[in-house]
């Protein structure tokens, strides 16, 4: 059984709908097939609930009906026949019901209700999407995420749970050709709707995935798999053939936006090899990532934005133990976590990207020392074999960058990358001279 998930790009229209059905029915194979709402839909769901939030109830029943003759359009383009149309318009009805209830309720507005407003576009398009397949009579059916994904008190996932629940729904539901269900959605340990959050329809196909044992993951985009820099900015980018595992997880944490860094991991200890496909352009083979490394290759670059760089420099620093664990304590305290780390004998320098409590953090810093604070910086990753006995590597990746200032370099905590801190001013031209270097 393959575990395949089609984002909100791919299930964005009428047409798209029927471009991704018949991709998963072209051959006789049993598929789970996980969908993202329609494109634009959680966009517009969240800003009704930021007018429920405000106590507009009015202006979210104008956008509520909004909505609602979008997906009446696409109702009327999807299907053929009568009794099809009939039923696409039933669920689209229950569904704006529902939004049209919250937001006339006397209650408060609150998370759990912006939780149940969200959910509506998984909802819909799943549904919309099986109904289409019965209505070209394919053997499908609708599996409802909530009966099965759940996240745990420390809202993770549930994998026992999950692994249990699922396999419950498919023997009641056996015999089928295809297993529809929403992405992104969960149940938490309260038993209230919530969603997976970091990751959200990539991490659901990923868990269903490795739960199940799954042949392989697809995750279908409208790009054709990870490519070896960004294309917005470098001309003639490829896609990787294949990665690594842990190679994916750091392009994927260190700004490659095809794939969520979360999204790697339950594959990765289930040992479940993902491709990376292109609805766009199925033919495409994409980017394989699985337990095969290739050695003795520089794989990809990608940067990451929104870096802010903290440096602490202290003579108390010299030969003193328990300094590091002070400083770490800190970022911890805050919950804030340290993207890249280095150290000399009277400063350490250390890179963050969420600034929410850094004024805070600042201000318990200088207790330790002298604190400079630089922004507006960016972490360029070169992934690949950068084993330590690979001599050269590493020395051809800083080359590449010697006409570009360099803050921080960070290499040796894994084989796989080599990270480089430089001004947002210098991205472009450092991600285009690694490229004409490296590749």
């Amino acid at each position: 059984m393959k575990v395949l998930k089609f984002g909100g790009t791919s299930v964005g229209s009428a047409q798209r709908m029927k471009e991704v059905s018949r991709l998963i029915t072209e051959d006789n194979e049993t598929k789970i097939v996980v969908l993202s709402a329609m494109s634009g839909t959680t966009n517009s769901l969240l800003e009704i609930s930021d007018y429920l939030y405000k106590r507009n109830p009015a202006g979210a029943i104008d956008k509520i009906a909004a909505l609602e003759k979008k997906y009446e359009a696409t109702v009327n383009e999807l299907y053929t026949k009568d009794e099809f149309k009939a039923k696409g318009m039933a669920i689209i009805a229950e569904r704006f019901n529902t939004l049209r209830e919250i937001a006339s309720s006397t209650r408060i507005f609150s998370s759990i209700e912006e939780r149940i407003v969200v959910a509506q576009g998984e909802l819909i398009s799943t549904a919309l999407v099986n109904n289409y397949l019965l209505e070209q009579g394919v053997n499908s059916v609708l599996l409802a995420a909530l009966d099965f994904m759940r996240t745990d008190k420390n809202a993770e996932p549930d994998m026992s749970y999950i692994k249990e629940n699922i396999q419950k729904t498919l023997d009641a539901n056996k015999g089928k050709q295809i297993y529809i269900t929403q992405g992104f959605i969960c149940k938490n340990s309260y038993n209230e709707i919530d969603n997976l959050q970091r990751g959200g329809s990539d991490y659901t196909a990923s868990i269903i995935g490795a739960v199940l044992k799954a042949d392989e993951i697809q995750i279908w985009t409208d790009i054709d798999g990870m490519h070896n820099n960004d294309p917005r900015f470098v001309e003639n980018t490829k896609p990787v053939a294949s990665l690594h595992f842990e190679e994916a997880a750091e392009l994927a944490y260190f700004g490659a936006k095809i794939l969520h860094p979360t999204c790697v991991l339950p594959a990765k200890q289930a040992n479940v090899p993902v491709k990376l496909l292109n609805t766009m352009e199925p033919k495409a083979k994409g980017t394989t990532i699985s337990t095969d490394f290739i050695e003795h290759q520089i794989k990809a670059v990608a940067a990451k934005d929104g870096i802010t760089a903290i440096k602490i420099k202290s003579g108390h620093m010299l030969l003193a133990f328990g300094f590091l664990r002070k400083i770490f304590e800190i970022f911890e305290h805050y919950k804030t976590p340290i993207d890249m780390i280095t150290t000399s004998e009277v400063g350490v320098s250390v890179t963050v990207d969420n600034t929410k409590k850094l004024d805070e953090i600042v201000d318990e810093l200088r207790k330790l020392g002298t604190v400079s604070v630089e922004k507006d910086m960016v972490i360029i990753c070169v992934v690949g074999d950068m084993r330590q006995e690979n001599v050269g590597f590493q020395a051809k990746v800083v080359n590449a960058l010697k006409d570009i200032p360099v803050r921080m370099i960070s290499y040796g905590g894994s084989n796989y990358n080599v990270s480089l801190l430089v001004k947002a001013e210098d991205k472009i031209n450092a991600l285009k001279a690694l490229s004409k270097d490296l590749f």
